[in-house]
């Protein structure tokens, strides 16, 4: 089988920074970039929150923007972002379409009022409790607001993207996958042309309950990933990232101009970090050909120090690239960090240059003609992408 080469025409892009390729590399193409921090509102998580956004811009309909939970609305709009930059507004019916989502909103309120009711119900009676509030507090339309896969469905129904569909769960992994599922399957000619990406919105008490359990975040003053002591943690960041991949044969015959060459994607998931993820990495990044000049690195690490140490150890291994950890200004989008680190790598292939540092550790300077971004997840999920410059 000839494999064709996989180029990405189009990102779709919104931080706590901004939205939109101008805006991110106006902010990060400059020296001394400052992240944008709430820290009293979740307290004491910091969060990076998300913009405003005009709404109206990406989804024209009130009625589609009231029934989609805020998660939603960040992936739609960014999806629109990403068609419009690669011009492909005519080719929605024949594109393709690859989610990484991760679970419904919940009803904070409902939430509470049962814990409340729990905090005064005798252990004996917690059963009939339980079931007396399953019946009488959550509607079936509130169970199907929750699914994942509304993401993708209202990417559908507001853009016109129908194309096959499909949605994957699974944290950083799944962004990943996501990802890599799409660029295999345009290069093996199952397709010319898909959109593939996730989003996250950090300002969630349900998510910062979910991961501040696990001690997967960081409490407190706000501090850059390299400079979170002890167990470390992640600062969560509203993210929406979408990416329109193309066979460089389909964005030739249109006239696309490629933003970068997506080279090659490879993913695994260790099992048991110490020691083990940083050589998972290592093996990753022979598949991916291992070149070293000219190389620049847009780092996913989180800020968990399990992760971040494997992580350190694939790094030091790449010798003097140059290493810019988006965590810092960006924070961690959990679902839509990878792409997103993808897309800042197109943009700065296609425009040239790279970005300066962006957390105390960043090292290394010079020519960068090639990106690679890695995503070692929080917990677990190793993956790596090598952007080159489109020929």
């Amino acid at each position: 089988m000839i494999r064709q080469d996989v180029v990405i025409t189009g990102i779709g892009l919104v931080s706590s920074l901004g939205e939109g390729p101008d805006t991110h590399w106006d902010v990060l193409s400059r020296p001394g970039a400052k992240p944008v921090v709430d820290e009293a509102a979740f307290a004491p998580y910091p969060v990076h929150p998300l913009p405003a956004l005009s709404l109206d811009a990406q989804i024209p309909k009130k009625g589609d923007q009231r029934q989609m939970e805020p998660w939603q609305r960040l992936g739609t709009y960014a999806a629109g972002l990403a068609i419009d930059q690669a011009g492909a507004r005519g080719l929605v019916a024949d594109m393709h379409l690859i989610v990484a989502a991760g679970g419904g909103e919940r009803d904070i309120a409902v939430d509470e009022a049962v814990a409340t009711a729990f905090c005064a119900t005798p252990p004996d009676e917690a059963g009939p409790a339980l079931n007396e509030k399953l019946a009488t507090e959550l509607r079936p339309t509130l169970f199907l607001a929750q699914l994942s896969n509304l993401l993708a469905g209202n990417i559908s129904i507001v853009h016109g993207v129908t194309g096959s569909s499909r949605t994957f769960m699974g944290e950083e992994s799944a962004a990943a996958d996501a990802v890599r599922i799409a660029a295999a399957r345009l290069s093996e000619g199952r397709g010319g042309i898909a959109l593939v990406g996730g989003a996250y919105a950090s300002q969630r008490w349900d998510l910062l309950l979910l991961y501040g359990a696990g001690d997967a975040l960081w409490r407190g003053p706000f501090a850059p990933v390299s400079a979170r002591s002890g167990a470390g943690g992640f600062v969560g960041g509203a993210l929406g990232a979408f990416l329109v991949l193309e066979t460089a044969e389909h964005a030739a015959a249109r006239g696309a101009t490629p933003l970068a060459k997506l080279a090659g994607v490879a993913t695994d998931a260790t099992h048991g970090r110490a020691g083990r993820s940083a050589a998972t990495a290592r093996a990753l990044w022979q598949k991916l050909g291992a070149p070293r000049d000219g190389l620049g690195v847009l780092s996913g690490m989180t800020g968990v120090a399990e992760a971040r140490t494997e992580e350190e150890a694939f790094l030091a291994s790449l010798g003097d690239a140059a290493v810019r950890r988006t965590g810092s200004l960006l924070g961690h989008g959990v679902e839509a960090a990878f792409p997103a680190n993808v897309a800042l790598g197109a943009l700065a292939l296609s425009r040239g240059g790279f970005f300066p540092a962006m957390d105390p550790a960043d090292a290394g300077d010079g020519p960068v003609d090639r990106i690679l971004v890695t995503g070692f997840g929080q917990w677990r999920g190793e993956a790596l992408a090598l952007l080159e410059r489109a020929a």
